[in-house]
């Protein structure tokens, strides 16, 4: 397609979205498209400040507010997260990954705050599903786009702790599970709810003023419908304007529980190209904490493990970082990430790039592998 716009009518035209909002933004010029409608049939048309379930965009939100307490001395990197997790203090670990789950052995070293953010700690989702601990976290890890099925931290915080690590702290990189634990450590460290403090340190710096774990009634009118692909070819509807989001949930997710809109979510990204500063110049991170979240961190082997995911990217701390050019998109340290929901955004500092796609139907299969649109608005993005 030629424009964006084009692009994205398409795809609604063919039945696959009710709608999207897409930015490619480019030093002070951004391309906006808003298409199609917040929801099937007769919904209120999309707009460009329609709030979406961002999903697992959510996770670099989370991982730059840990390193915030980092900076300020609350806690370091190698710090052992039993400090603030004691039912993680003394981790056991499945002796081999397809060993059941009692076959354990004692962890060789304490998780540490790096290893959390760099989804390294030891749980979280692997290529294979079938291994028993993995089945025994899904029931543990349920599904980030249905917040109510997650019990209160302590609760969860205590179940997961009954479950065995799959690999040694360190070894591997698992997806998911840490950003869950980075939102319930900051939340210990600093003694304040989830919520309070990302509202606090980087919604309000950032004038992200529609981005939240809920969606309170006032704003509801904005709010998009959220579907999954029905078997029928159609879509169902999984959730609605006054479902999961119309008030805060017993455990505000930090890998996937934001609900925002592209423009709020351009500011955040805006904040990493410019090495962590607000418009008005305060810092929200240092550079060099932006730097660390930007900048992969695994190796060939932990790569190898969660490569389901990954698609030959690295991962930084909330983020993939792109280190190969599988795709005319994958620009080496690109970083960013897809959501569930339908979602993807993008920092390329090479080009001080930003891509923001939002769409509001799930992604399907065991991994969020990116649905066509996303790909096709990949591809205009890197001019391709």
């Amino acid at each position: 397609m030629s424009t964006l716009h084009g692009l994205l009518e398409a795809h609604v035209g063919a039945g696959s979205l009710p709608g999207a909002v897409g930015l490619v933004a480019r030093g002070g010029q951004v391309e906006a498209a808003v298409v199609g409608a917040q929801g099937a049939g007769d919904s209120a048309p999309m707009a460009r400040d329609s709030i979406f379930r961002v999903a697992s965009l959510t996770k670099s939100v989370t991982a730059a507010a840990l390193l915030i307490l980092v900076e300020e001395g609350r806690t370091a990197l190698d710090d052992p997260v039993g400090i603030w997790l004691p039912e993680l203090g003394k981790p056991m670990v499945v002796r081999t990954p397809a060993s059941p789950v009692d076959d354990v052995v004692p962890a060789d070293r304490p998780i540490t705050v790096f290893d959390v953010l760099a989804s390294q700690a030891g749980y979280g989702f692997p290529s294979d599903f079938t291994l028993p601990a993995v089945r025994e976290l899904f029931t543990v890890q349920k599904d980030g786009r249905v917040p109510s099925d997650f019990p209160p931290a302590d609760e969860w915080m205590a179940a997961l702790g009954r479950i065995p690590l799959l690999y040694q702290p360190g070894a591997a990189w698992l997806y998911d599970t840490c950003s869950v634990l980075q939102g319930v450590l900051i939340s210990r460290v600093t003694g304040r709810p989830l919520p309070e403090f990302l509202a606090e340190r980087i919604f309000a710096p950032l004038g992200m003023v529609d981005t939240g774990f809920e969606v309170p009634a006032a704003k509801r009118g904005r709010f998009t419908s959220f579907y999954r692909p029905g078997d029928d070819g159609g879509l169902e509807l999984a959730d609605g304007p006054d479902g999961d989001w119309s008030s805060l949930p017993a455990l505000p997710l930090g890998n996937g529980g934001l609900a925002s809109t592209a423009d709020d979510w351009l500011a955040f990204c805006r904040m990493l190209l410019a090495g962590g500063a607000a418009p008005d110049g305060r810092r929200v991170l240092s550079a060099d904490s932006v730097h660390m979240m930007t900048t992969d961190h695994t190796n060939p082997a932990q790569r190898a493990i969660g490569r389901l995911f990954l698609e030959s990217q690295g991962w930084g701390f909330g983020g993939s970082v792109d280190i190969t050019r599988t795709n005319p998109w994958n620009v080496p340290g690109r970083y960013g990430w897809i959501g569930g929901t339908g979602t993807a955004a993008h920092v390329v500092p090479a080009t001080a790039a930003i891509t923001i796609l939002l769409t509001q139907v799930a992604a399907t299969g065991p991994a969020p592998a990116p649905a066509p649109v996303i790909r096709d608005f990949w591809r205009y993005a890197a001019g391709a």
